[in-house]
């Protein structure tokens, strides 16, 4: 516990290490996952132009994460191992150059072999963060930093939709819109890349920018409670797999990311298909679900704070999102009817993250749960590959989209029940889990 002289440090040195950081890490965020979805808006030109089945397609988008998974562990254990400024710089300036190249497919063959090295590219970047972070910020303040971070994901899809409507309207030098998006979209990833490498810096003993009294201050408090983490028992990865909690944390986010992703990529192609509309104007309201996104992640992580509650806080929004995908279903003939209820979808699959990743410390204790996230987010994020496919299987044999979203929507209510079957946490301080 800090003196009272003290105090003054402390809080400059938070202040002024979360100014530093966390916009800029926000920001690599969106870029990121801009580059990850982009696809899902070049899918309303890029199909037709190419002659890609919906099947091809699906397999195409989804396939990113056969790449991603096999190269994320061993990307956050570099970052912990040798560095984070060059390792991340690193990784996006390789994804960059991957996006503009997949502007250049034609041939189904091509599209997936991109996506799998787009995938390969951005592996290790999540966690790599993450990592980084827990190098800069104490317990008290990492759950903050990194749902400030994650609110980037909804934040993308937001700005992201519309700009990729005025983009598809681009034809220059004979090349069409949906290649320039991925060409236009992919060049920040590189030039932030090569920022990233002459602006983070790996450690606070590094850190110039940082006063030396808060310098000190971070690295005993960081230096404190890595000895009280060495103090307690660690877990191998095969110990935590034994834990039953750690199998249904797996087995939850890969149903959830079967549909966040499903209907994420989809998502453009079912309302330019159900409305008729052109391009421009179907991208403005794909905002509208993000929007609603955007405000429900960061709602649900307040209330959950507040109340000290998280398992409900996850499997609420899982519920709801999976009753308004199958409303939405219903209400298939009537436009507005059915965008209202993919707006609450979209709230919901998003909202629920942030209460999920609280999940691993509260159900299995800290030492466990650092063994098993890594395990949990590269093997969930498979469902971004399962989620995808399925649609455009489905919608290739039946010539709908609802045999699809009805698997969507009952691999959230699966999600649901599963973390309401989570062990419930022995904190009594934590309500309900």
């Amino acid at each position: 516990m800090c003196t009272s002289p003290a105090a003054p440090i402390v809080r400059s040195a938070r202040r002024r290490i979360a100014i530093r950081l966390l916009p800029f890490l926000w920001w690599l965020y969106v870029i990121a996952f801009l580059d990850r979805v982009n696809v899902a808006y070049a899918a309303l030109e890029m199909s037709h132009n190419l002659g890609f089945s919906d099947k091809v397609f699906g397999l195409g988008a989804g396939i990113f994460f056969i790449g991603y998974l096999l190269l994320e562990i061993p990307g956050a254990l570099i970052v912990e191992r040798w560095s984070a400024r060059l390792w991340i710089a690193r990784i996006m300036i390789t994804w960059g150059i991957m996006t503009v190249l997949v502007g250049f497919v034609h041939t189904p063959h091509q599209f997936y072999t991109m996506r799998f090295f787009l995938g390969a590219a951005e592996a290790g970047f999540f966690p790599g963060v993450i990592v980084y972070l827990t190098h800069w910020f104490s317990r008290r303040d990492l759950a903050k930093a990194i749902g400030s971070f994650m609110v980037a994901q909804p934040l993308a899809n937001f700005v992201g939709s519309p700009l990729a409507g005025r983009v598809l309207q681009i034809h220059w030098y004979g090349l069409e819109g949906w290649r320039w998006l991925f060409i236009l979209e992919g060049i920040p990833a590189v030039i932030f890349g090569i920022v990233t490498f002459f602006y983070l810096t790996d450690r606070p003993s590094e850190a110039e920018w940082l006063p030396q009294a808060e310098r000190e201050w971070l690295n005993q408090e960081l230096d404190r409670e890595r000895a009280e983490k060495n103090a307690v028992r660690s877990y191998t990865i095969s110990e935590a797999l034994r834990q039953r909690d750690v199998m249904l944390l797996t087995l939850i986010y890969f149903l959830a990311n079967t549909g966040f992703y499903g209907f994420t990529i989809w998502f453009p192609t079912i309302l330019k298909r159900a409305s008729g509309l052109p391009n421009r104007a179907v991208t403005l309201l794909v905002a509208i679900p993000y929007l609603a996104a955007l405000t429900a992640t960061v709602l649900n992580s307040w209330h959950s704070d507040r109340t000290q509650e998280r398992r409900w806080h996850a499997a609420g929004p899982l519920f709801f999102g999976s009753a308004a995908l199958f409303l939405a279903i219903e209400t298939g003939s009537h436009l507005w009817m059915q965008l209202g209820f993919f707006t609450v979808f979209a709230s919901c699959v998003y909202g629920y993250q942030p209460c999920f990743w609280a999940l691993p410390t509260i159900t299995l204790g800290e030492s466990a749960a650092a063994a098993s996230i890594g395990l949990i987010n590269a093997i969930g994020n498979l469902g971004g590959f399962f989620g995808p496919f399925l649609l455009g299987f489905l919608v290739t044999r039946t010539g709908s989209f609802n045999s699809g979203l009805v698997w969507l929507l009952v691999d959230l209510a699966l999600a649901g029940v599963l973390v309401l079957a989570l062990g419930v946490c022995k904190n009594p301080r934590t309500k309900g889990g």
